[in-house]
């Protein structure tokens, strides 16, 4: 089974983009939201600096790559 993790930031429409995609095709998603955790220096910790960056299955995705999602989680 695949997993993702994106981390997210208030007021980000790609953020909310990416969270209502996976919710309209029920997969499930862990959210970090910088703005309410120490999330923001796991980010960093991949060099990341812009959201919303996604941990596929531990992989790094700093832009979001829907095909990769749909290939991810089987999704024609």
């Amino acid at each position: 089974m695949s997993e993702i993790v994106i981390y997210t930031q208030d007021d980000c429409p790609p953020c909310t983009f990416v969270k209502n995609y996976l919710t309209e095709h029920n997969i499930d998603y862990t959210e970090k939201n910088i703005n309410h955790g120490p999330y923001r220096n796991e980010m960093i910790d991949y060099d990341a600096f812009a959201t919303p960056f996604i941990l596929l299955n531990g992989e790094p995705m700093y832009s979001v790559d829907i095909d990769k999602i749909n290939h991810a989680f089987g999704i024609e």
